[in-house]
């Protein structure tokens, strides 16, 4: 007997509701579909070194590289060529640059205010995101200054403050603090203001969880070996939600324009919650660990690594969140282009 026979003699349930039938064909998922990825959802990270035509190979993020900053306006081109609307920059400075207070930070000829610089005047259309933290710039490893073995605050956010405007001179549409200091979205406020800045946006890193997912990124900034201790003592406990909302609502209150989660794919529950309280710009990141599991997974030929790679991404835009840092934004943008 065939199996359309068999279909044929199968009893009728008589249901009433098939939810089935909106899953048929491909036009009618499309026509029902709750959730949507688009290129305008994606900002790149960028790594960046010194030197002319130069790309550094990450081993423990397979297919990404640190750029030197001629190739990193190339990227940029075609980034915003594809319609990624913004990067974001992250230097890998030489050793001996760095120091106990982070003091290359403050310089406006160092690596980062370069490729703002250079990115800025080449690729004026595409956003251009900097990070507020001292980690790339201390010989400690730490976000903020250390003082007999702790991370004193106040001093910590007064060079913030100095980083922060070293990157709005730069011509950085975004400054992004990712430190997790108390009170540094105020003060960054009040300076950028105070010099006229007032049109410079602060997405803040507003619930950054102590992770193990930060590894990759580590190693891509040069920090794996300088860090001293923990950062447990700043970022949040991962095990806390309810915790992740004060901390957003402070930074909203002293003046941020956009909040991230990060982690991502662990944080979800946060991000909803985020979204969903708040209704303001929510982002979330996809650390380096996140991208790592799914690069190494996929070149071992465990999963479809770009039907995973979308699927993932469409995670954080179906759990709140308006946008999304992915080291993936280009071969993500090329596949939602190509199938436009």
């Amino acid at each position: 007997m065939s199996s359309r026979e068999n279909a044929r003699r199968a009893p009728s349930l008589d249901l009433v509701s098939r939810p089935r039938r909106n899953r048929r064909a491909e036009w009618v998922r499309r026509l029902v579909r709750e959730t949507t990825l688009e290129v305008s959802d994606l900002i790149l990270p960028l790594f960046v070194v010194e030197g002319r035509e130069q790309e550094e190979a990450i081993s423990s993020m397979p297919g990404t590289r640190r750029l030197s900053i001629d190739l990193a306006v190339r990227t940029a081109e075609r980034a915003a060529a594809l319609g990624i609307p913004a990067i974001a920059l992250f230097p890998n400075i030489d050793a001996a640059l760095r120091d106990d207070g982070g003091s290359n930070a403050f310089d406006p000829e160092n690596l980062v205010c370069r490729a703002c610089r250079a990115i800025k005047s080449e690729v004026p259309a595409i956003g251009v995101i900097t990070d507020v933290a001292l980690d790339p710039y201390t010989s400690h490893g730490h976000d903020g200054l250390l003082q007999d073995d702790e991370i004193v605050n106040d001093a910590s956010v007064a060079a913030l403050v100095r980083q922060a405007l070293n990157q709005a001179r730069a011509g950085a549409d975004v400054i992004a603090p990712s430190d997790m200091m108390d009170g540094r979205i105020g003060a960054i406020r009040s300076a950028l203001d105070a010099e006229g800045f007032t049109d410079v946006l602060i997405l803040t890193y507003a619930a950054k969880y102590a992770s193990a997912f930060y590894g990759p990124f580590r190693d891509a900034v040069g920090t794996t070996k300088t860090l001293i201790g923990d950062k447990r003592t700043y970022q949040m406990d991962p095990a806390n939600a309810k915790e992740a909302l004060r901390e957003v609502a402070l930074d909203l209150e002293q003046g941020a324009d956009m909040v991230m989660v990060k982690p991502g794919l662990p944080y979800l529950d946060v991000i909803a919650k985020v979204a969903e309280t708040f209704e303001v710009p929510t982002f979330a990141y996809q650390v380096s660990g996140e991208y790592a599991m799914l690069a190494a997974a996929s070149a071992n030929g465990w999963i479809d690594g770009d039907r995973a790679m979308l699927e993932s991404l469409l995670a954080f835009k179906r759990a709140g969140a308006c946008g999304v840092f992915t080291y993936f934004a280009l071969r993500a943008a090329e596949l939602l282009r190509a199938s436009a």
